[in-house]
């Protein structure tokens, strides 16, 4: 298992889009489908208003970075396009491991 943890802060005027655009049926999700290994992304509203958590998981880090290589372009044109719906971004961690039991 692969798993990226994203930190984000939303303006109250775009929370709406930003949950459209990173829910489980927005764009990242559609690109992230494109990608062999993608098992789901998960968006969680933290208690903060404006502040949400997405964890983005794949098979393994090699698909992962499989992805990223193959639809480089589409990330980086779509990323560019997210910037407008926060004020900030942060990766917070990620998990590259086995799952147990």
């Amino acid at each position: 298992m692969y798993l990226y943890v994203w930190e984000f802060r939303v303006p109250a005027r775009r929370l709406a889009e930003f949950e459209r655009v990173y829910g489980p049926e927005g764009p990242w999700v559609e690109l992230f489908r494109r990608g062999a290994g993608y098992r789901s992304t998960r968006l969680l509203r933290t208690e903060t208003v404006g502040r949400y958590l997405t964890f983005d998981e794949w098979k393994s880090r090699a698909h992962y970075e499989s992805f990223r290589r193959e639809l480089a372009g589409d990330y980086e044109a779509l990323d560019r396009h997210c910037e407008q719906l926060t004020l900030s971004e942060k990766r917070l961690f990620v998990i590259d491991g086995e799952e147990v039991g």
